[in-house]
């Protein structure tokens, strides 16, 4: 029987880079860091290849985009009680929110390329 709590509940499906898939369940409260853990926590079997030294370097990339740690999944409006699909991937560091946009944004029609005769 299903309940309100499980409809309530998130579904992910996490790819790694070796294309590895795992399915987690999580709540909409938890955040970014939260899942990390968790999935650190819980290293499915068939991930040892893959296994990591430490939750602190696992991201989650989201429509193209790494999630930072304090990102709640409610946050993102998932839809409940469907299976949303992110990549996990080991990184030490993430860019800087909108740091591809601010770039964009930065850019002129001035050229700063070079001729080599």
């Amino acid at each position: 029987m299903t309940t309100q709590r499980d409809l309530d509940m998130v579904h992910l499906r996490l790819i790694l880079v070796s294309g590895k898939t795992q399915d987690f369940t999580f709540s909409p409260n938890d955040s970014a860091t939260d899942i990390a853990k968790h999935v650190f926590d819980n290293w499915p079997e068939g991930w040892e290849e893959e296994r990591v030294s430490s939750p602190s370097i696992l991201r989650l990339i989201f429509q193209g985009r790494f999630l930072h740690g304090n990102v709640t999944l409610g946050a993102l409006k998932l839809p409940p009680g469907r299976t949303t699909v992110m990549h996990l991937v080991a990184r030490e560091t993430l860019p800087e929110p909108n740091s591809h946009g601010q770039r964009n944004r930065e850019k002129t029609t001035e050229s700063n390329c070079c001729l080599l005769l």
